[in-house]
């Protein structure tokens, strides 16, 4: 089931960063190793945002912390105890944010994403 949530809707010139989870996010969802993921069955989050407001250090940070939160809510925290689960949830969650810097493409979000990636 494919879910779409749009946060932050900025105006006309809004460019969206949509963060697509393959398989990962049908791994982490069903917890099974060899699970197969229809398109249908991905899970997405559109997080929109517009040039001008990754112009500004804030503006950058302010994307990158909504992203990172679309991705929890797109790779959504494992039940139970199960370590395989929760290894397949956070690596779920690193592959939707660092798939949607890519997607952007923009220098400052990169350095964001890298220094807090380096950093934690």
């Amino acid at each position: 089931m494919s879910h779409f949530i749009t946060t932050g809707a900025v105006g006309r010139a809004a460019k969206v960063a949509m963060l697509l989870l393959g398989g990962l996010a049908g791994l982490a969802a069903a917890g099974v190793a060899g699970a197969s993921v229809a398109n249908k069955d991905v899970s997405s989050m559109v997080v929109k945002y517009s040039r001008d407001s990754i112009s500004t250090e804030s503006g950058v940070n302010e994307l990158y912390s909504r992203i990172k939160h679309a991705a929890k809510q797109v790779c959504p925290a494992a039940s139970g105890l199960d370590l395989g689960a929760l290894q397949r949830v956070e690596e779920c969650r690193r592959e939707a944010v660092a798939r949607a810097i890519r997607n952007i493409d923009n220098s400052r979000l990169a350095a964001v994403y890298a220094s807090r990636t380096r950093n934690g």
